[in-house]
């Protein structure tokens, strides 16, 4: 049994309540904000040693995650004869689309979690760090960052997670939009309704419901992280025009871009397995899927990053601010350099040459024009083509099925020889 003291420890990580000593005095404060640390399914995982107050053993909860969702397939298969041929056109060993699911796109939802908690943190941390948030709205900030961790440790909404999956993802989207009318190794498609193998059931009733638990479970800690920025961006913050950044100050938030990399590629991952079984086993061409493809990668990069234009009217009342400030600014120097120097008002005996007043003069150039220049988003376009390579990168051996074994053979003897 936990002591006290390590039950009082877990409590103020998981947001229900502070204690005094200092370091929770800053968890308390939002200095060690995540929104990975807490839910049922968190605590779950730590009384099974699933992970540590950190989200430590990955590898184990990899794996676990793995044998519970793949590895029945593969031996009810077994026995029932589906794993290679078995009389069906799609045997178990030959479905793309539950393989990318289960062995790559799973891990990396269960690996985003570690990442996306360590990015994130650090993005919270530097609200406070860069001095962005003023003494007054403190307790604001703190409060916007205590209500996070109230959502993100809320049992109901977990619940209605598990409900969704079962009445929604399982019975309605995974039957009508992603599994394939042919006799497959889950089943067989009879007068429009699916008669599950043993195989099946299992996908049915365990493994599609954890894969898709996790995916909406992310889907809502999303739905909290666009609330937390919303209520920042209420914040008086205290940007400035002409930080390098070239936003405020801002530049900062472009980490979640790193944070959320492994939730994109396993979208990426999950859409290339659907493809793929759809181009090898109903007769679907890649072309045909062009239109699904833009319409999701925009999908996905937009919710990312739609996030953080919150903070699009703040930049810019900034920006307009300080082009107008700086350029009232720029104009009394300028007017004071060109009465000194070109109206006679510089002394007999001060030279030009070595003067620091053209430096000075340089500089506010520099600043007027850095300004100027500001952005009223926190990314860039080029941030937006990162990502989408990041999610279409899974895509990639999927246009060779667009060329026969001939073309293919013909195109490599022509880069070799």
């Amino acid at each position: 049994m936990p002591s006290q003291e390590e039950t009082r420890l877990v409590e103020a990580r998981e947001g229900t309540h502070c204690v005094p000593s200092l370091h929770d005095q800053h968890l308390c404060e939002g200095d060690d904000f995540s929104l990975l640390l807490g839910g049922p399914l968190f605590r779950l995982w730590r009384r099974t040693r699933l992970t540590g107050d950190r989200l430590e053993l990955l590898r184990r909860r990899v794996i676990v995650m793995v044998a519970v969702t793949w590895l029945p397939l593969l031996l009810l298969s077994i026995v029932e004869r589906h794993e290679w041929s078995g009389g069906v056109a799609l045997p178990f060993l030959l479905d793309l689309d539950e393989h990318l699911r289960l062995l790559v796109a799973l891990p990396l939802l269960i690996v985003a979690e570690l990442i996306a908690h360590r990015r994130m943190r650090m993005v919270v941390r530097q609200f406070l760090g860069l001095g962005l948030i003023p003494d007054a709205a403190r307790t604001r900030f703190d409060s916007a960052v205590a209500s996070a961790m109230r959502l993100r440790n809320s049992g109901t909404a977990e619940l209605l997670l598990i409900s969704l999956v079962y009445g929604v993802g399982v019975l309605y989207v995974w039957r009508n939009y992603v599994a394939l009318d042919v006799p497959s190794w889950y089943g067989v498609v009879l007068a429009g309704k699916l008669h599950p193998s043993l195989a099946g059931w299992w996908l049915g009733c365990v493994s599609l419901p954890i894969f898709q638990f996790l995916l909406l479970r992310w889907y809502f800690r999303l739905f909290i992280w666009a609330r937390f920025l919303w209520q920042v961006s209420d914040i008086d913050l205290r940007l400035l025009p002409t930080h390098p950044d070239r936003c405020g100050g801002l530049g900062f938030l472009m980490f979640v871009r790193i944070a959320f990399a492994p939730l994109l590629l396993a979208q990426g991952v999950l859409l290339s397995g659907v493809i793929a079984n759809r181009i090898l086993f109903a007769g679907a061409r890649l072309s045909d899927f062009k239109v699904d493809l833009i319409a999701i990668v925009i999908l996905m990069v937009f919710v990312i990053l739609a996030l953080l234009l919150v903070f699009s009217r703040k930049l810019e009342e900034v920006s307009r601010t300080g082009v107008s400030e700086y350029g009232i600014l720029a104009q009394r120097y300028a007017r004071q350099f060109d009465q000194k120097w070109l109206r006679g008002g510089a002394s007999a005996d001060e030279a030009l040459l070595g003067s620091s007043d053209v430096q000075s003069l340089a500089d506010m150039g520099s600043s007027f024009d850095a300004v100027n220049k500001m952005r009223w988003t926190p990314f860039t376009v080029r941030d937006v083509l990162q990502m989408s390579g990041i999610m279409l990168l899974p895509m990639l051996p999927l246009t060779l099925t667009m060329f026969s074994l001939p073309q293919l053979l013909e195109g490599l003897l022509k880069l070799v020889f």
